[in-house]
This record gives C-alpha cells, structure tokens and sequence, in this order.
C-alpha cells in the first residue's frame, strides 16, 4: 500500500480552517448603505424607532423584505427602500444582517 505523507498535516489543519470559515462575517452587500442609514451597518439601530436587524433569523428577514417591496407592510419609506431590489440584493442583505452579532438587551434603569 502506497503511503501519503502528506495527508496528516492536512487532517491536522482541517479543523482550523473550518472554525476560522464559519466564524468570517459575509462581504458587507453594496446595497448596504441605504440600510445602514436608520438600522446600522452591523444591524444595531441608529434612531428611536428603527428595529435591530442584528442576529434575525435569514428568512423572517427575507421575508420581511419581500411584504415591504409589495405593499403587504405599510412603511412607506420600507416600500420605497425595498422597492429597487433585486431577489439576491435581499437575499445578501438578510444574510448580512442574520450573521451580525444580536443587540444586547437594554437594562432598565435602577430606581
């Protein structure tokens, strides 16, 4: 039986790689700015109002951006947002916004 030598440190290095991959944030998406003006590039809202989009499950974000496209959510400013995007422009920015890190919940202040 031919013998590979080389096949361990491959075995050895698979593990890392495969950690490192699956911890790697997405490429931010192009149309991310228009996003990131109310709800933040990492999900995180930046005015009273906006929801967190941070950790949400990909498809209930997906799916939210398909009803705001066709009328189903009535925020105008959703509709007109969502309204030029393409199926993978909100597939990629539900995937984005799905891998960033939830917002942590706010503490009531002490009395």
């Amino acid at each position: 039986m031919r013998k590979l030598p080389w096949i361990a440190p491959l075995l050895a290095l698979a593990p890392c790689v495969l950690a490192q991959a699956a911890t790697e944030s997405p490429t931010p998406p192009p149309q991310l700015g228009l996003c990131a003006a109310c709800h933040g590039e990492d999900g995180h809202a930046r005015i009273p109002g906006a929801p967190n989009l941070a950790g949400q499950p990909y498809q209930y974000l997906l799916q939210a951006l398909h009803e705001y496209r066709n009328g189903e959510r009535k925020v105008p400013v959703m509709r007109a947002a969502a309204g030029p995007l393409t199926e993978q422009d909100m597939q990629a920015l539900a995937h984005w916004f799905s891998a960033q890190s939830p917002c942590k919940p706010k503490q009531a202040d002490a009395p």
